[in-house]
């Protein structure tokens, strides 16, 4: 098993996960982050600090089409080891469906 960054991360990206992981399996988009699946190691301590719910379990339903998104971007996006400030509008996006469309394949700044 591992974690899976959701939908609900993006235009959020509060980084309180980042702090926490203990591998620095995290990596930075220009809206959202992902987790690398080979390397966490299932501790699932991100899971409860994420203030928007976007991480959950590979086994959670709601993680099946966003597991491919996140192998993939954990391997063209930089690495992020600690927490940053999220967007200034994060509150705003936080809990808002439909966000799908909004992902930018675009990297972020660690």
């Amino acid at each position: 098993m591992t974690y899976v960054v959701l939908e609900n991360c993006i235009k959020c990206k509060y980084m309180d996960c980042v702090e926490v992981c203990p591998v620095d399996c995290f990596y930075v988009g220009e809206n959202m982050l992902v987790i690398h699946p080979d390397e966490c190691i299932d501790c699932g301590v991100c899971e409860p600090e994420c203030p928007a719910e976007a991480i959950a379990p590979d086994s959670d339903d709601r993680a099946t089409e966003w597991a491919e998104l996140n192998r993939t971007y954990a391997a063209q996006w930089p690495n992020i080891t600690r927490k940053g400030e999220p967007p200034a509008d994060a509150e705003e996006w936080k809990g808002k469906p439909g966000k799908k469309e909004l992902f930018s394949p675009d990297p972020g700044k660690p």
